[in-house]
């Protein structure tokens, strides 16, 4: 059987008449009418009625007609998945992000993309930055919003800043450096400090050891955590001191104050993808990145 045969039945099915599906199709009467008598000889059903000079479905002609359209459906939505992936496009996007942190520019970066491309399906993925830079080498996500660069992290992806997180202090209740609404970061030199563990955010520690370097002082991490919660809790449970991005301030923080550091401190947050991807998708998704977040 071939796909010939089954646009040839579905022709005839539709129209109810071999001179009209011949004529649509482009061809002889007799070559059809064979073509089509050969289709049931071969699945040995009989799917016309071709009695009293008309042509009506048999009851298995129906059920056959349903599955031939979507098998020819199928087909042609197949030939243009690979056009498009041949001209380096795609019929669906993969991106990673980070629910607790993540910043406005997602959801505004989705809008303008889905208007730009609006038959491409975007799947969203809730990953850790670690588990961002897995799937990215698995090919499980084209693009992640990673957080700090690859670089730090000892990833070789190519990445873009595409905005600045705004870094606060998170302190104990009770600390005394609570009282104050702005602290500098040097005053934090004689505290503990609550990082985030390597195997979650890759990158995050040493991003720590070189902003308190700058600051005059070496950062002495006593506790790691896997989410924020997690650091957060460690705060609160006068296990050190973090530094924390704004958004984090928006999650549940008993017995922690967030406070903003005098000059106020803001951390990279890039999008990274792989360099041997072709995709057009990814190019047009990072450039619409860029530009929103210098617009904002």
């Amino acid at each position: 059987m071939e796909l010939r045969h089954l646009r040839y039945f579905v022709a005839v099915a539709e129209a109810l008449s071999f001179t009209n599906a011949a004529r649509n199709l482009r061809l002889a009467q007799p070559s059809l009418t064979r073509q089509v008598r050969n289709l049931e000889d071969e699945i040995g059903v009989r799917l016309l009625d071709r009695s009293n000079n008309r042509v009506a479905l048999t009851e298995e002609g129906h059920l056959f007609l349903f599955d031939a359209r979507k098998i020819l459906t199928m087909c042609a939505e197949s030939v243009t998945a690979v056009q498009r992936m041949k001209s380096g496009g795609s019929t669906q996007l993969n991106i990673g992000y980070v629910a607790t942190i993540h910043h406005a520019l997602l959801p505004a970066t989705l809008a303008a993309f889905r208007k730009l491309s609006p038959g491409v399906a975007l799947n969203l993925f809730d990953m850790s930055s670690a588990q961002q830079f897995e799937a990215l080498e698995s090919r499980k996500i084209d693009l992640g919003f990673v957080g700090v660069t690859p670089a730090l992290s000892g990833h070789g992806f190519p990445s873009e800043c595409i905005a600045y997180d705004t870094m606060l202090v998170a302190l104990p209740a009770i600390h005394p450096l609570a009282r104050l609404k702005r602290i500098r970061l040097l005053d934090l030199a004689d505290q503990f400090f609550v990082g985030m563990s390597s195997k979650t955010y890759p990158g995050a520690r040493e991003w720590l050891i070189e902003t308190c370097q700058g600051a005059g002082f070496a950062a002495r991490i006593l506790q790691e955590a896997d989410s924020e919660s997690t650091a957060i809790k460690f705060v609160a449970d006068e296990l050190g001191v973090a530094l924390m991005e704004e958004q984090v301030s928006a999650l549940p923080h008993d017995g922690v104050v967030f406070r903003s550091l005098s000059p106020s401190l803001r951390r990279e947050s890039t999008i990274a993808w792989r360099a041997d991807n072709p995709s057009k998708l990814v190019k047009d998704f990072v450039q619409i990145a860029k530009d929103l977040s210098r617009s904002s």
